[in-house]
């Protein structure tokens, strides 16, 4: 174990403890945001989230933001500076990646390992328990996730041919696209189960439950 630890120290000349702290998930998407080249404030943070993040993994509030930029500024990931507003306006803090903190970020891109996603589908759960519900109480939850994954999808593909000339925004642009197909998926398996209902309602067999 000892000379395994004094490899990874001679091939980064760090020691991967020293160089990298334990930091959330969050913090490091955060810290994605800022890996784009540009100086940032919180309220920036937040749109540039909505834009891209909240499609595969969070949609954060302004409390989760600027916790996490202090959590990234005190362990040198992150610098901040005061930025003048016009007259009557109320100056902003803006933030900028450090060296430190690209470095870091891309050896947790390029070394986190690989974790399954945590699926928690509230819409399966309510139908898990659907002994306890009628049919068409069922029909219009689903019809209702239907509805959302629909707008979700043409939302996500909207923002995707936005950013397609951004040369910059090429691989979020990818993840705006893998958005639209996995909505599109969830859209077509409520489908399904509005189906599988149906079957189910009629006994299965196409004839009638009493």
């Amino acid at each position: 174990m000892a000379d395994q630890r004094k490899s990874e120290t001679d091939r980064t000349g760090v020691d991967d403890d020293e160089m990298r702290p334990s930091l959330p998930a969050t913090s490091w998407a955060v810290l994605g945001l800022l890996s784009f080249g540009e100086e940032l404030s919180g309220y920036d943070l937040k749109k540039w989230s909505d834009w891209s993040l909240r499609f595969f993994y969070w949609s954060p509030s302004f409390s989760q933001i600027y916790g996490e930029l202090k959590r990234l500024e005190r362990v040198g990931y992150v610098s901040s500076r005061m930025v003048a507003q016009e007259t009557g306006s109320r100056d902003k803090r803006v933030y900028r990646m450090t060296d430190e903190g690209l470095a870091a970020v891309r050896t947790w891109a390029r070394e986190a390992p690989v974790e399954p996603p945590v699926l928690k589908h509230g819409v399966m759960l309510r139908l898990w328990l659907g002994h306890l519900l009628e049919p068409e109480q069922m029909r219009d939850v689903l019809g209702r996730h239907r509805e959302y994954a629909e707008r979700m999808r043409r939302r996500a593909a909207a923002d995707a041919e936005g950013s397609r000339d951004k040369e910059e925004w090429a691989y979020p642009a990818l993840t705006l696209k893998w958005a639209e197909r996995y909505y599109a998926s969830e859209r077509d398996l409520a489908d399904a189960m509005l189906a599988d209902i149906e079957q189910l309602a009629s006994g299965g067999d196409g004839t009638a439950r009493p």
